[in-house]
């Protein structure tokens, strides 16, 4: 295997960051690689429902297929794909199989950087559980875009993937800067050691990319007007970020009152339902 090419010196602008990833090469976990071989295996009895199980869990391998569906309908007219079944369902089973054959996978990228995995999978283990609360939130409020909620919560912080990917050690840098100065504002400190902030780039390559649309207004942190959608989102990150370490948190009051808020629910019925949800997975 290649040996990977990290970058330690920061790029000065949003552009030069984002020149740095394709899509195309993104690395997926290593779980999700094993599971499509073995789907491979058996591609006549894979349906886009069974794999749009494996690929959703994968915020990378999501990245992977929305952008390289939206490449191959450049130009054409029609209703943008939007989730992962129904770009699955557009690509074809074959053709998908075809085009994400063998894979690198993220641990592969970081197997001499144990911290820098452990600083991957810990952003990872968090958007997971934030894609859980705003599936939940979403399924609660009867959203028909429930399943782009998800999309949207598990993709809402990517580029912190893509760094602790690309440029561990100023991955490391941050994350020891908020440890040693826990009242740091996260976009200070990035604009410090990496000239710029991350949902900035976030941003950039979801446009160039040409994710769909509502995806990428969803997880516009900078939108003027949040909608209920982008709340439903938006809340689901804060309570995945608020109760990584428990329920304990002096911000999580704040959160269960805007919750029920937007759920219209009472605060102690919204309190068991972030519960409930969170025991889903446990």
């Amino acid at each position: 295997m290649q040996q990977p090419h990290f970058v330690s010196t920061a790029p000065h602008s949003v552009r030069a960051w984002a020149d740095l990833f394709d899509y195309r090469t993104l690395p997926v976990l290593a779980g999700t690689a094993a599971a499509l071989g073995e789907l491979r295996e058996i591609e006549e009895s894979v349906d886009a429902h069974l794999l749009a199980q494996v690929v959703a869990a994968d915020p990378l391998m999501t990245l992977k297929l929305l952008a390289h569906v939206a490449a191959l309908r450049r130009g054409r007219e029609g209703s943008e794909v939007e989730t992962v079944t129904e770009a699955l369902v557009m690509l074809g089973i074959p053709p998908f199989f075809r085009a994400f054959s063998e894979p690198e996978t993220v641990e592969m990228v970081l197997a001499d950087q144990p911290d820098a995995l452990k600083g991957f999978n810990d952003v990872m283990r968090r958007s997971h559980r934030a894609a859980r609360f705003a599936i939940g939130f979403a399924v609660h409020r009867m959203d028909h875009d429930a399943e782009v909620l998800h999309e949207a919560a598990l993709l809402h912080d990517f580029a912190d993937l893509l760094l602790w990917l690309r440029a561990p050690t100023l991955a490391l840098q941050i994350q020891q800067r908020q440890r040693a100065q826990p009242d740091l504002r996260t976009a200070t400190v990035q604009r410090e050691l990496l000239n710029i902030e991350l949902v900035d780039l976030q941003h950039q390559l979801m446009v160039s990319w040409r994710l769909p649309s509502l995806l990428v207004s969803i997880t516009d942190d900078r939108a003027q007007n949040v909608t209920s959608q982008a709340r439903n989102v938006l809340l689901a990150i804060r309570v995945a970020r608020h109760s990584a370490h428990g329920w304990h948190n002096a911000a999580l009051p704040h959160d269960v009152q805007e919750v029920a808020q937007l759920l219209r629910l009472s605060e102690e019925s919204a309190a068991r339902l972030l519960l409930d949800i969170d025991a889903d997975d446990a």
